[in-house]
């Protein structure tokens, strides 16, 4: 979603923030932080690194009015005056600590930081990134003493995976502000996304695009698979695959068409579990929609189409094979050993 090979950090602050059911304090830096180039290029793509590649982003939200948001007000503050960071980034720490409304919600070194040359979607720009870090790893640290050399453990920041983040783009379209987010410790979905950002998902063909796969692989989960079984489920997703692949535009009544063939239950079913997963989920998922290709090459690999079975053996249908589960595998029930069982077909070992 973003270009950082133009971009640089103008400014940069940490702080602390507590957590109000523990008595825990936030702690305030009262002047940026000035980097060595070693930490500097280190620093620099563990902030920026994760959202290289997010498909979804997301509108600063609210109940009355979108000037009321308090992080879309805070970073358009920023982005109009500079000179106001340190003191806008105090108040973003308060508002954070704030939505610490329950004891689970952790402490942690909060880092905000502002990019200059941002690129998102051609367009060179700026943007407010706040970054909390909620969990510190143990590494040895080295010393001489009496002409010894032993070993102490500290505890620091990893740069392997950013905890939580957020990346506020000043960039405005129809919909406002975009908002990317991060979140590796999703121990409370409420806490990062709807208390503290206040955002919800844009109206666009990656969300599109979710939402129907989303759909597809619950209604694989809790319909094919307890009604037709696991072999119907993989090859339902199979199918489900190759038609949004084979599609720059998904037609929910082609798709039916294709995926379900002559089984009017299924597509009966299908409608059905639409109606009810838009209402539990509170989203709409639309009948036509272009389809996004890297919402797909995400969610690809996380459709399971693996048959396990009680006997410890397990088999893994191809997801880019819609139909090898029909042709090359049938399942029966032996009379004799009383089991049920499957039959498979190749012509060699791989």
């Amino acid at each position: 979603m973003i270009k950082r090979n133009r971009a640089q950090i103008s400014k940069f602050i940490i702080h602390k923030v507590g957590n109000k059911f523990n008595s825990a304090t936030n702690v305030f830096s009262e002047n940026v932080t000035t980097f060595d180039e070693e930490s500097y290029h280190l620093m620099f793509p563990f902030l920026l690194k994760p959202f290289a590649n997010i498909a979804e982003s997301y509108r600063f939200n609210h109940h009355a009015d979108i000037t009321l948001n308090e992080l879309n007000n805070y970073a358009t503050k920023v982005f109009d005056d500079e000179t106001a960071f340190i003191e806008i980034s105090k108040h973003i720490v308060n508002h954070l600590y704030e939505q610490s409304n329950s004891a689970q919600i952790k402490t942690g070194d909060v880092i905000i930081a502002l990019f200059e040359d941002i690129t998102y979607k051609e367009v060179v720009t700026q943007a407010l990134g706040i970054f909390k870090i909620e969990n510190k790893i143990d590494f040895f640290q080295t010393y001489m003493e009496d002409d010894v050399l032993d070993v102490y453990v500290q505890k620091g920041i990893s740069t392997k995976k950013l905890d939580k983040g957020c990346l506020i783009i000043n960039f405005t379209d129809a919909e406002g502000k975009v908002v990317l987010s991060v979140d590796n410790n999703n121990y409370d979905a409420q806490y990062w996304i709807k208390n503290f950002l206040n955002v919800k998902l844009a109206d666009d063909n990656n969300q599109h695009t979710q939402n129907y796969i989303t759909l597809c692989k619950d209604f694989s989960e809790e319909v094919i698979k307890e009604d037709f079984g696991m072999q119907e489920k993989g090859k339902f997703l199979a199918k489900t695959v190759d038609f949004i692949k084979e599609n720059e535009t998904v037609n929910i009544h082609d798709f039916k068409e294709v995926v379900f063939e002559e089984n009017e239950q299924q597509k009966q079913l299908f409608d059905e579990y639409k109606k009810r997963f838009e209402e539990e989920n509170e989203v709409l998922v639309r009948n036509q929609f272009a389809v996004s290709d890297i919402v797909l090459k995400k969610q690809k690999p996380k459709m399971k189409t693996e048959i396990k079975l009680d006997t410890h053996i397990r088999i893994k249908l191809d997801i880019d094979a819609p139909d090898a589960a029909e042709e090359y595998l049938e399942k029966g029930y032996d009379e004799v050993k009383k089991m049920k069982y499957y039959k498979v077909y190749f012509n060699e070992e791989m």
